[in-house]
């Protein structure tokens, strides 16, 4: 007996919708000078055979030769089912104290939940790197990896091992071009390379510091120190002591990628690196060591973190399917970690994010999240004001003040929802403490990337 569809999906099911077009994303990515990249570094990306399309890079290689040794850092995903190529930096960064002078990356394929044969695999890709390094490292491996891409398939390793060993220095370089294609390695649904370089100051000299990401999809990260997925290898040529480089990092992930949701979902794999390799401090024989020399410990957190935030929000610009960038501000918490929770509440709010999607100012949704958030001081609903604010510098509009609703100008509020980029500002009257998350819309498109991503 045919399956009877109720009247109400029929009615759905045969409605055409018109859907808004996410728009064009390549413009985010920008040529930079070869002189702002960090010194003492060389890499490429190559095609090694994960991808059937072999015009498609998806293997990269990142390589430190700094004279100096070269510190490591890393943050992981707390997701319970870990990725091979997770636990095996995890183990390199442990056996080494925190000294590492190689980056391997291949897209295409996350070797996550892989069993044995997905550890074997990862260090395979360890240590064909690791023969890459002069000097070659003796009793322990010096090689980071990361993976990207499909759960639960195990990797062409002979392919991918092949294509390591066929690098050689001749084929890395150290400006644009060389980062450019490591960038575009190591994507999966990115619709652009995400590759950023500067220069900075600390104290009289000057350092250079870039950083590659990547990530569309599967994005709610939640790293800590030793969730398509993102991946980030951020390196300086700054010298920085391990320990130092590890406390700056996490401070500066928590503040950025720990501050970004696409999609709500942790993946498997997330991975950020920093090296640190001490090539531009050549006259410098002391390593920034927090404890020692707060004041300079604190200036590179601080720029770290700027960087990193950069970065960050490049992702959720090319979150799958998304037509809007939305900052999400909690002021007037009791704590940092409050204020987090809260952005955090709202920007993974699947109501609040179609709403910013349909242009429609529904602050109930906002407020409804911001409810639901678990805090150390618990909510005055009284207190609570939430406003929607444009970034062109015009006049921000008032929803609820102090729990109290505004007569909302609707005109006035489809116009600040139009834009593509804007802020949805949440004062929560409970102390000085506040935090960002960074967000996107949801689209009929996020739906259909994701509904066909294996095929």
């Amino acid at each position: 007996m045919p399956t009877r569809i109720p009247s109400v999906w029929r009615r759905y099911a045969s409605t055409t919708f018109t859907a808004k077009s996410a728009p064009p994303k390549t413009h985010l990515h920008k040529r930079i000078p070869d002189s702002s990249f960090p010194k003492g570094y060389l890499l490429n990306g190559v095609h090694s055979g994960v991808k059937k399309d072999s015009s498609v890079l998806d293997l990269a290689v990142i390589l430190s030769t700094s004279p100096r040794p070269t510190s490591a850092a890393a943050c992981f995903t707390r997701n319970a089912f870990k990725a091979a190529p997770v636990l095996v930096s995890h183990d390199v960064l442990k056996r080494s104290a925190g000294r590492a002078r190689a980056l391997v990356v291949n897209s295409g394929c996350a070797n996550a939940v892989t069993g044995k044969q997905g550890l074997e695999d990862a260090w395979a890709m360890a240590h064909a790197t690791d023969a890459l390094l002069s000097p070659a490292p003796q009793d322990t491996s010096e090689t980071l990896v990361m993976s990207t891409g499909v759960i639960g398939q195990t990797l062409p390793i002979a392919k991918i091992v092949s294509a390591i060993r066929g690098t050689s220095h001749a084929t890395l370089g150290s400006g644009f071009a060389a980062w450019e294609r490591a960038a575009r390695a190591f994507m999966t649904t990115d619709t652009f390379p995400k590759l950023r370089a500067r220069t900075f100051a600390l104290g009289a000299r000057e350092f250079r510091i870039a950083g590659i990401d990547k990530g569309a999809g599967m994005i709610h990260p939640n790293m800590g120190p030793p969730h398509a997925t993102l991946l980030g290898c951020v390196a300086t040529d700054a010298a920085v002591k391990p320990r130092s480089l590890q406390s700056a990092l996490t401070y500066a992930v928590e503040r950025s990628f720990n501050a970004i949701s696409v999609d709500g979902d942790m993946s498997t794999n997330d991975t950020i690196v920093a090296f640190a390799n001490g090539a531009g401090a050549e006259d410098v024989l002391e390593e920034i060591d927090e404890g020692k020399d707060d004041g300079m410990f604190e200036a590179f957190r601080d720029e770290l973190t700027r960087f990193m935030q950069e970065l960050a929000q490049l992702v959720v610009r090319d979150g799958e399917g998304a037509t809007k960038f939305v900052t999400i501000s909690v002021d007037g918490a009791a704590s940092y970690a409050d204020a987090h929770k809260v952005a955090s509440k709202i920007s993974t709010s699947a109501l609040v994010k179609t709403a910013l999607y349909g242009e429609d100012a529904n602050w109930g949704r906002v407020l409804a999240a911001t409810g639901s958030a678990e805090l150390s001081t618990p909510l005055d609903p009284t207190r609570v004001s939430v406003s929607f604010i444009p970034t062109d510098g015009s006049k921000h509009l008032d929803l609820l003040v102090n729990g109290e609703p505004e007569i909302v100008d609707e005109a006035r509020a489809s116009e600040i929802l139009s834009a593509e980029d804007l802020e949805v500002r949440v004062q929560l009257g409970l102390g000085n403490e506040s935090a960002k998350y960074w967000t996107c819309d949801f689209s009929y498109e996020y739906v259909r990337i994701n509904g066909d991503y294996r095929s």
